[in-house]
């Protein structure tokens, strides 16, 4: 079940053909790629979050109730939530009573560090473990993007030089096992998959028996969307779950759930939801270029601080990127990466 503020796994050794680490400081100081493609991703949430507080981001006026009030408005319009919301509030307003802010050029980068604070907790990146298969169980509700954030998990892992196996787990949608398929043959990983119909948890444990077989390093096993209300289909969960651990490996080392931004505070029913029927240990938030309230990760970090180990920021293969924190704040509120002002 769900664990308050796990610490990570101890890293695995890296693989001699391992890919350089990424450095986000010198990808933002050259308007990399990634970091360009976060900005754009969150446009529309960092306009929702703009228009409601007016002057506060471009100028320099005198903090007094109008501008707090505008400034809470806009962090509840953006769905940051009312637990987080209040947070945050609390704590600036604490700040300005104590006259430590001048301004409310002040009271936005004041605003860009409580954010960043609530979410510093939930940064942690995804570390495969020494167990051999690794087994990442990725879980969620219809539409929020699961199959194709496993197609690009498989392709950032092999980037970092390891070998991937994925199940095709999802064997109620018509396409879903095509679209793994598709996907398993872009990135040349090997896929065990049956028809449409077949029974989900006999597969995934197929799918670790081979990956043992062979030695690969990470399997990834899909699952069918499912309504978090839906509680035949969330029992299932729970009964993949047991079999996957008659491996004897410990599996599933990574239940991961993947969230769509789009659906707002719904998200926190999913994540409880969810949790209860197979022990959610991680998240990954998609869809954010379509949407205005990706302020919903501060609300599922308030309530349910997971580790977030990927955003998906766009429809490209390379548009599911590491979760870092402070990139995210920086992109949400416009902050310039050399001085840290907006």
């Amino acid at each position: 079940m769900f664990r308050s503020k796990k610490g990570g796994r101890a890293s695995d050794q890296s693989m001699q053909e391992e890919a350089p680490a990424a450095n986000p400081a010198n990808d933002r100081a050259s308007g990399g790629s990634m970091w360009s493609r976060l900005g754009r991703s969150l446009s529309k949430t960092r306009a929702q979050i703009a228009e409601g507080i007016g002057d506060l981001i471009l100028g320099e006026r005198v903090i007094d109730d109008d501008v707090m009030d505008e400034l809470e408005t806009s962090l509840l319009v953006a769905d940051v939530g009312i637990e987080a919301t209040e947070r945050i509030m609390v704590a600036l307003k604490d700040r300005v009573s104590r006259r430590e802010l001048a301004n409310t050029k002040a009271l936005h980068q004041a605003l860009a560090r409580e954010l960043s604070s609530l979410l510093e907790p939930i940064g942690q990146p995804l570390e495969i473990s020494a167990n051999r298969p690794h087994v990442i169980l990725v879980v969620g509700v219809n539409g929020a993007g699961k199959t194709t954030s496993i197609g690009k998990m498989a392709r950032l892992l092999k980037r970092q030089g390891h070998s991937v196996l994925l199940a095709a787990g999802d064997t109620f949608r018509a396409a879903a096992v095509e679209q793994l398929t598709a996907w398993a043959e872009r990135e040349d990983v090997p896929v065990i998959a049956q028809g449409q119909g077949a029974d989900s948890a006999s597969v995934i444990f197929d799918a670790i028996a081979s990956a043992t077989a062979r030695g690969i390093d990470v399997v990834i096993a899909d699952t069918a969307g499912r309504l978090q209300a839906k509680a035949g289909l969330m029992d299932e969960l729970a009964k993949i779950k047991r079999v996957m651990g008659k491996q004897g490996s410990g599996a599933p080392h990574e239940v991961l759930l993947v969230l769509d931004a789009g659906v707002g505070q719904n998200a926190l029913s999913q994540v409880r939801e969810f949790d209860k029927a197979c022990g959610v240990t991680s998240l990954a938030l998609t869809k954010l270029d379509g949407t205005a309230k990706a302020g919903v990760i501060f609300a599922v970090a308030e309530a349910f601080p997971l580790p977030v180990r990927f955003i998906g920021v766009g429809e490209g293969a390379d548009d599911l990127q590491p979760f870092r924190p402070q990139d995210f704040v920086d992109a949400l509120l416009e902050v310039d990466a050399a001085d840290g002002s907006a």
